[in-house]
Order: C-alpha cells, then sequence, then structure tokens
C-alpha cells in the first residue's frame, strides 16, 4: 500500500476572536483520485469530510477515501472536545485513466429488456444498501491483501469500449483466474450481502471492513459464505467464476467507501508473482 504520513498542525478559526492556535491532526494513506486516507485523532475530537461525520474510534482512529473523478482539494473539519473548530485542506494528484475495449459481450447483456432493467434496479437497491453500512468494526486498520493472484486483466478508472460503444468507466480491479479458484478475504469483516446470480456481476459478495468501508465481489463461481458470517483475513470466502456480464473467468473486486469507488491497488502491496 501506497502512504504517506503527515504530522499536521491546523489553523484554529475562532470567530469575533484576533487569537490563534493550532492542533495535531495525523493522515496516513494516498492523496489523490480513488485513494483512501486513515486519520488520527485525540479522542473525542469530531472530524467532517464535507457533510458527513466520520466515524471516530476509541482510539481517535478514522478513514475517508475519494471517487474516480472528485475536485482536487479536499476539506476535513477537525471539532476539538472543547468545540475549538479546524480546517485543514487536502491537495490530491490528479489521475490518469486508459481506454479499454472488450469485445464478446451477448447482446442482451448490452441492451437489457424492461423485466431485466426492474431486476437490475432491485439489485442495485440491494447493494447501495449493503454499502451504507457505518458499523464499528476495526477491520479497514488490517494491511490488506490481494484476494487473488494472477493477471491483472482490467485496472480501475478505465472508461470501458464494449462490443465497440461506450460505456461508464470500470470501478474494480480484473484478476484473471481459473474458474474455481478460491478467493480469500483482502481483510476481515462480515458479509453483508451474498447474492447467487445479479444481472451484471453475477455471483456477488460484498464484505464490511468497518467505518464504511467494503469490499466487493464480482462474476463469482460459488459462494462460501452467508450474510452475517464473521471473516478473518486470508479467509476462502468464494470461487473465482464467469458469471454475469464477462467474457471469461475472473475476479472482479472492488472497495467502497460508501458511495465513494476506490481503487483497490492503492490499499494492497504489488502483486507477489503467481505460484
Amino acid at each position: 500500500m501506497k502512504r504517506y504520513l503527515f504530522n499536521i498542525f491546523v489553523i484554529v478559526l475562532f470567530f469575533g476572536s484576533p487569537t490563534f492556535s493550532f492542533a495535531e491532526l495525523q493522515l496516513e494513506g494516498s492523496p489523490i483520485q480513488s485513494g483512501l486516507m486513515h486519520g488520527q485523532v485525540s479522542p473525542g475530537s469530531q472530524v467532517y469530510y464535507g457533510e458527513r461525520k466520520l466515524k471516530i474510534s476509541p482510539d481517535g482512529s478514522f478513514i475517508f477515501g475519494f471517487g474516480r473523478d472528485v475536485s482536487l482539494e479536499q476539506t476535513l473539519t477537525l471539532i476539538d472536545p472543547d468545540g475549538t473548530k479546524h480546517l485543514h485542506q487536502i491537495t490530491l494528484k490528479k489521475r490518469q485513466y486508459d481506454i479499454q475495449k472488450i469485445n464478446g459481450i451477448s447482446k442482451r447483456m448490452m441492451n437489457p429488456t424492461k423485466e431485466d432493467l426492474r431486476r437490475i434496479g432491485q439489485e442495485a437497491k440491494g447493494i447501495a444498501k449493503a454499502r451504507r453500512q457505518n458499523s464499528d468494526r476495526l477491520n479497514f486498520q488490517e494491511s490488506f491483501v490481494w484476494p487473488v493472484i494472477g493477471r491483472i486483466s482490467g485496472i480501475y478508472g478505465s472508461q470501458r469500449i464494449l462490443n465497440g460503444e461506450p460505456r461508464r468507466p470500470h470501478f474494480g480491479i480484473d484478476i484473471a483466474a481459473a474458474t474455481g479458484t478460491p478467493v480469500k478475504a483482502p481483510a476481515g469483516g462480515v458479509v453483508t450481502l451474498a447474492h447467487p446470480g445479479m444481472f451484471f456481476s453475477g455471483a456477488t459478495l460484498i464484505l464490511d471492513h468497518g467505518h464504511g468501508l467494503s469490499s466487493t465481489f464480482l462474476h463469482l463461481d460459488k459462494i462460501l459464505v452467508k450474510v452475517g458470517d464473521q471473516i478473518a483475513q486470508g479467509e476462502v470466502i468464494a470461487e473465482v467464476g464467469a458469471t454475469g456480464r464477462v467474457t471469461g473467468p475472473h475476479l472482479d473486486w472492488r472497495i467502497n467507501w460508501f458511495d465513494q469507488r476506490l481503487d483497490p491497488a492503492l490499499v494492497v502491496p504489488p502483486m507477489a508473482q503467481e505460484p
């Protein structure tokens, strides 16, 4: 994982007072579009990212993430236990994204029927509900590992052209592997969704790591866990497949911080060579 550590002295804003003071805030992570940041403040503090009040663990740690195309200038608001307000500006690095062409997708997957669209809408609601979880779990603090070792066949953020038609960017990382290859939990968590077959994503599994961070695993052949299961890092949770809208077996691994789609490659070390 690419990490940068900041010991930050944040200017305190006072209203009607000519004086100022400083407060310490630590940030660690990837200050880049699609990156994840870890923060540390004094217990009892409050932190806001935009309008969202961030969950802070008893030891003062928290996380927040950036979407694919967010503005490069972001702001954190820190409120001390005594009510003093601090603002911290974060300047992100801009990313460049590739174009990826994929052919061989069925006509139905490219042009869903009205019935398909109703199904897709219901499935999207289930995914959104799972990703809204804001649990107290601290698995987000673990050093993430790759769920599958294999050839990277698709990268985060790339603009996809499917059967010659421009489509939405890809929000995961694709790892090519044979059907039946074990999928391991990149970090511990609890299963919040285990669907046997969604229209686009096939068999789909979501694992909550805490504080709004979740992993989603798409196109699975088999899901080996159920909703509510407590999962340890490295535990086998599924098998690679070729279900849903695909052209071959692979794992599509995605990471979300609530509705912000992050790049999984930024939370893991470089992949070890295939055995």
